[in-house]
């Protein structure tokens, strides 16, 4: 194509605005739990999260990104149209990058996936028409919208239930801690680290066998447990006997487990959220160099790369604001009710990022943090900010949609 370069610089540009959004929206509600139960102060959760969410980008990210790169359009209704899958793409990612800055500037907490995914069906309606979408594809991340936060919930809740059951009702709740705390670590470390050797080392040349990631996962396990229970060890607690002083050590307990899952959550929103920067970038990407449309290209890592380094900018810069705000709007939090947060949330964004399949983890998460307030009973939750939240999340979409509409007809009249 005559202008090739030109069309892969403004994505790479456009696709960095996205990612930018992304880490100053989306990534601050992955890490608010960490920031509202007080177990990391807002500077230690960016550091986390910038280390953590490039990881989960890099290595992870790359089943997701095909999934937003080539299942939401017909690429056979593009035949010939290679210009217009380049704008539609061009437009999808101003789309929703602005709308991300709107939202963030106004502190919405918005789901980004809600935002590329409307605006590349908005582009699919105005330049290919309604025949053009994979609306089957659309359907099931509509179901996820409603089947995510359900099943966050639950798993939340039950987890929650269980520290309720296993130590805070017991006699001595931090001699239970003490006995418990490390088994919730193996799992944490256990479950995410499978995800990741068998979902999404593949993307870097690296395959191993189910049982291969099983052992694999089982050593990663016991050493974060190991690490764990050394921090534990090392805690200087309130030696005073009385049930309050007991509660509070508890806490402490439960804040070193409450890094571990900060951890995992900020390496299972990069893994799945990057995508919605570089899903579109890798599309305009293959058509540019090629010159035809492809239904299959491989992500390239320098994109990972790329998204992954956008995101932790847009945190840095913006991210503290909207980590300050969510964290303690939604109900109150302590450190053993963010860690059933964050590990409910990460097991179900890794789980689906593993499957291609883009979720949102602002409902995840919302979700995640409604199971753990009603497992304390419906007053324990700020029904009006959770209103606003879902207000914020029928917005999105048709808004990423209308953005890239005029976008796209923008793109074509001045690039076309």
């Amino acid at each position: 194509m005559e202008y090739a370069t030109i069309y892969i610089i403004l994505a790479a540009s456009l696709g960095l605005f996205m990612a930018w959004g992304i880490g100053a929206n989306d990534v601050a509600n992955a890490m608010a739990t960490s920031v509202g139960s007080r177990a990391l102060t807002i500077r230690q959760a960016v550091v986390v999260a910038a280390i953590f969410e490039f990881a989960g980008a890099v290595l992870a990210g790359g089943a997701v990104a095909s999934t937003v790169r080539g299942g939401i359009i017909k690429t056979s209704e593009l035949a010939g149209a290679e210009q217009t899958l380049i704008f539609g793409m061009l437009a999808a990612l101003a789309a929703a990058g602005v709308w991300l800055l709107i939202a963030s500037w106004r502190g919405w907490p918005v789901s980004t996936t809600h935002s590329i995914i409307g605006a590349l069906v908005g582009f699919g309606i105005a330049g290919l028409g309604w025949g053009a979408i994979y609306w089957p594809t659309v359907g099931q991340v509509a179901a996820s919208w409603v089947t995510s936060p359900l099943i966050a919930g639950l798993v939340s809740f039950l987890l929650f239930r269980s520290v309720q059951l296993l130590v805070l009702d017991r006699a001595t709740p931090l001699e239970a801690a003490k006995r418990w705390v490390p088994y919730y670590i193996f799992l944490t470390g256990f479950f995410v680290s499978l995800i990741t050797l068998l979902r999404g080392l593949q993307y870097i040349g690296l395959e191993l066998s189910f049982w291969e990631g099983c052992a694999l996962s089982i050593v990663f396990g016991l050493a974060m447990t190991l690490l764990g229970k050394v921090m534990i060890n090392r805690l200087k607690l309130d030696t005073r006997s009385h049930r309050r002083y007991q509660y509070h050590n508890v806490e402490r307990v439960f804040a070193v487990l409450m890094i571990v899952t900060a951890c995992a959550m900020a390496f299972a929103h990069g893994s799945n959220d990057v995508a919605n920067a570089i899903g579109p970038v890798a599309a305009v990407v293959a058509t540019a160099t090629t010159g035809d449309i492809q239904a299959e290209a491989p992500v390239p890592l320098w994109l990972l790369v790329m998204g992954a380094f956008g995101i932790v900018v847009g945190l840095l810069m913006l991210g503290k604001h909207v980590i300050a705000t969510v964290g303690r709007n939604i109900t109150q939090l302590t450190p053993s009710r963010g860690f059933a947060c964050n590990l409910a949330t990460a097991g179900t964004v890794v789980t689906a990022s593993g499957a291609g399949m883009p979720i949102s983890t602002t409902h995840t998460l919302v979700g995640a943090v409604l199971g753990v307030g009603l497992a304390r009973g419906l007053a324990a939750i700020d029904l009006r900010v959770v209103g606003t939240v879902f207000m914020s999340w029928l917005v999105t979409l048709p808004a990423g949609a209308i953005l890239a509409i005029l976008f796209f007809y923008l793109f074509s009249w001045t690039l076309g």
